[in-house]
Formats: C-alpha cells, structure tokens, sequence
C-alpha cells in the first residue's frame, strides 16, 4: 500500500510538472510591435512591456516610436492572453489588446483594438484604429516580435 503511494504521488508531481511548462511565460517579455496600413507602409510602431496573469495582460511601459498625437497624455493599454498549446515548448495561442486615448489627450478620444495569434515567438494579426481625433482611424496588419 505504502509503495503505491509513493507511486501515485510521483505520478501526480510529474503530470502537475507537465501542466504548469513555459506557456505561462511565453507572452511575458519585451515587445516591439508594427502595425502596418493596407498598402504596407507603417502606420505605428510601439513597444511595451507584457506579463501575463491569468489570462488577463499587465502592460507597462508603452511607448510609440512613431509620433502619434491619437496617443498622448493618460494612455492605458489592457489585454488578453488565451494559451491554446504547447508543442516543442513552443506556445500558441491568442492575443487582444486594446490602447486608449487619455481624457486630457488633445486630439480626441481614441481607440487602438489589436486582435491576434502567438505563433514561435511571434504575434500576428490585424489592427483597428478608431476615434474622434484627427487622423485617428484605420486598419490593417501587425507583427509583434518578444525581445526578452
């Protein structure tokens, strides 16, 4: 009885061994994201910091590197990580964003919506861009690459 048991617990300590792997992890880091219009130009370029728990983003550090007065003063950003599997440690699965405009941002409110897949590293997808400000509308593609 004793020796099965032991047993029972080892098999328990593995498979929960198994559960928790790297796909926890797999959407924290540094990341830098292009989102491009339609005809392939660049529309934005950020990057911001990701840490996930449960399910939901904590997203830090957000900042445009191509000027954008949609985003100015106040902006939040919030979202969601969905791991749908892990093969090879390599984890996929699906990822939303949001951005929004501060109420003290001079040029509207808006609203930037990323919705996508990680795949090996990589999240791609597509982006929508809508508001009141100036200029504050769009749409196309986005690539967002994890630099650690």
């Amino acid at each position: 009885m004793r020796q099965m048991c032991i047993f029972f617990v080892c098999a328990m300590a593995i498979l929960l061994a198994a559960c928790g792997g790297s796909s926890n992890n797999a959407i924290n880091g540094n990341w830098t994201a292009t989102l491009s219009n339609p005809d392939g130009s660049t529309a934005l370029t950020f990057t911001a910091t990701l840490a996930q728990s449960n399910g939901t983003l904590n997203i830090t550090n957000l900042s445009f590197g191509t000027s954008s007065s949609c985003f100015a003063l106040g902006t939040t950003a919030t979202g969601t990580f969905t791991s749908t599997s892990t093969t090879n440690n390599v984890t996929s699965g699906t990822f939303q964003m949001t951005v929004q405009s501060g109420t003290a941002n001079t040029n509207g409110a808006n609203q930037l919506t990323l919705q996508g897949t990680l795949s090996s590293n990589t999240i791609t997808g597509t982006w929508t861009l809508t508001g009141t400000g100036s200029g504050c509308v769009g749409s196309g593609n986005f690539t967002m690459s994890n630099g650690g």
